[in-house]
C-alpha cells in the first residue's frame, strides 16, 4: 500500500491542477526559485554552526565534557561507550552516524552498546542544527526555554532508551 502513496498523491495534485487551470511547470519552477533562495539565506547559519561543532571536538572540550559527565551517565544507565554520542547528537547529525558506524565497528552491529547507539540517535535530533536552521527565517531569536527543555529531552530519551536495550 504505501508503494502507492506517492504516486497516487501526484497523480492527485496534477489532475486537481488540471481542472483548476493551475500551471504545474511554472509552480514548480517559482517553487524551486524560493527554495534556491532560502538556501542562499541560511547558508551563513549551516556553515556557523558546522564550523562550531567542529571547534566543539578539536578545541578537547567534547573530551573533556565526556570525562566530566561519564559518571553521571553511568548513574543514569547510559553506557560509557555511548557518552560521546549523547554529547554530540544535539549538535551534529553527520557526526552521529559516523560515531554509530565507530561503534557498530569496534562493539558489532549486534551488541548492547550498538543497540544503545541506534536507540539514542532515533530518539533525539540534531537540536542545535534544527534550531539554527529554523530560526534563521523566522523572527524568533529568544529561545530562553526551547535550548535547555530541547536538551533535557535528548537526555531523557538517552536514557529511556538505555533502559529498553537493557529490558528487552
Amino acid at each position: 500500500m504505501s508503494l502507492y502513496v506517492l504516486p497516487i498523491l501526484i497523480i492527485v495534485l496534477f489532475v486537481y491542477a488540471f481542472f483548476k487551470k493551475i500551471n504545474t511547470y511554472k509552480s514548480f519552477v517559482d517553487g524551486a526559485k524560493g527554495a534556491f533562495a532560502l538556501c542562499l539565506d541560511i547558508f551563513p547559519y549551516i556553515v556557523a554552526i558546522l564550523v562550531a561543532v567542529a571547534l566543539f571536538r578539536v578545541s578537547g572540550l567534547a573530551d573533556f565534557l565526556i570525562k566530566l559527565l561519564n559518571p553521571l551517565f553511568g548513574v543514569l544507565g547510559i553506557p560509557s561507550e555511548v557518552s560521546e554520542l549523547v554529547l554530540l547528537r544535539p549538535f551534529t547529525g553527520s557526526g552521529s552516524f559516523a560515531l554509530l558506524n565507530d561503534i557498530f565497528l569496534t562493539y558489532g552491529a549486534d551488541s548492547y552498546i550498538a543497540r544503545c547507539a541506534c536507540c539514542i540517535l532515533g530518539s533525539s535530533e540534531t537540536l542545535f542544527y534544527v534550531t539554527t536552521v529554523y530560526t534563521s527565517k523566522t523572527s524568533i531569536k529568544k529561545l530562553s526555554f526551547a535550548i535547555p527543555v530541547g536538551i533535557l529531552a535528548s537526555l531523557f530519551g538517552s536514557v529511556i532508551a538505555c533502559l529498553l536495550c537493557r529490558i528487552f
